[in-house]
């Protein structure tokens, strides 16, 4: 059986640790002997199998992702097994106010969700590289697997897969010339005004549940809830407004410190970095925002402002 790694899914292992590629070239050879050691997953033609991170050097537990054919096996995804598997009960970890906190999804699902905002990301990224510089330096280096861990203890929840799966590819975006590089030249927030913010915001609800109690229920205010994480700032330097990722969801929403009501985008995380990426990559068809350049910078239509509109520079094909 002839077994195929991408060169996407090499990429990835080289970033998860100096022993993974040779754990995967381990793998590949067992599977090449039994293509079907794997276990279906929720996916529709994924099987997954686990890697022991004991038995290899410098190497996390693992979950790979295949798919099985006649004459040929591919594997489509390697991520730390602690992305896809549900972590062990806490009793310090937060449930959502007034909801238990939703079934963890099927391992195989979310594999696919960390590779899928993987390979968006590495597609911004690389459009950046080549086209924007000066956005492509203000980008962080990714965080290191302990550091997102810190901020999952500090938040006391269980942070989406691909969530921790971007941190792990960029640790936030510190602005070129004051512009964030996602659309709205909005910024994916630092760890540490991640941190930040998310207790500033849960220190303001519990004011407001202090109000509340007196306030009929129809009148209640919720500016804040546990499961939700601040990801993507107004600015680098803004945290005024944004958008936060709902753990217990999965979809994305808008928050603010004025007195707007946080709303639903009904995005994922996936969904959004995908549709940056497919803008960048074919500007004519955006409709959220049109992409353009001042210098090296990706500037958004959206945040030009007049003075330097004869600058600005619209993407096309």
């Amino acid at each position: 059986m002839n077994v195929e790694i991408p060169p996407h899914v090499r990429e990835t292992a080289s970033q998860l640790g100096d022993g993974v590629p040779y754990a995967l070239k381990v793998l590949a050879g067992r599977l090449a002997d039994d293509p079907d050691m794997g276990e279906p997953s929720a996916v529709p033609g994924i099987l997954t199998v686990m890697i022991d991170g004991d038995l290899f050097e410098d190497c996390p537990a693992l979950a790979v992702g295949y798919i099985r054919e006649p004459a040929r096996l591919e594997i489509r995804y390697v991520t730390p097994a602690s992305f896809v598997q549900p972590a062990a009960d806490n009793p310090d970890r937060r449930e959502p106010q007034g909801q238990h906190q939703e079934q963890p999804a099927h391992p195989g699902a979310e594999a696919v969700a960390v590779r899928e905002v993987a390979d968006a990301w590495r597609r911004i990224s690389g459009w950046l590289r080549a086209n924007a510089p000066d956005s492509h330096a203000a980008l962080r280096a990714g965080a290191s697997a302990a550091a997102v861990a810190a901020v999952e203890g500090d938040l006391g929840i269980q942070l989406p897969a691909e969530l921790r799966a971007l941190w792990l590819l960029t640790a936030g975006d510190d602005g070129a010339h004051g512009w964030g590089c996602l659309p709205g030249n909005r910024a994916l927030m630092t760890l540490e005004a991640v941190s930040a913010l998310y207790r500033m915001r849960m220190a303001a609800q519990a004011q407001e549940d202090i109000l509340n109690s007196g306030r009929p229920e129809g009148e209640r205010v919720t500016v804040w809830q546990a499961t939700w994480v601040p990801v993507i700032g107004l600015g680098p330097a803004d945290d005024t407004s944004g958008l936060y990722l709902d753990a217990a969801t999965g979809f994305l929403g808008r928050w603010s410190r004025y007195k707007e009501a946080p709303g639903e985008e009904r995005d994922t995380l996936v969904t959004y970095m995908e549709e940056m990426a497919d803008m960048l990559e074919s500007p004519a068809l955006a409709a959220r925002d049109k992409p353009g350049l001042i210098g090296g910078t990706l500037v958004w239509l959206s945040s030009v402002d007049p003075v330097r509109e004869d600058r600005w520079q619209l993407l096309t094909d």
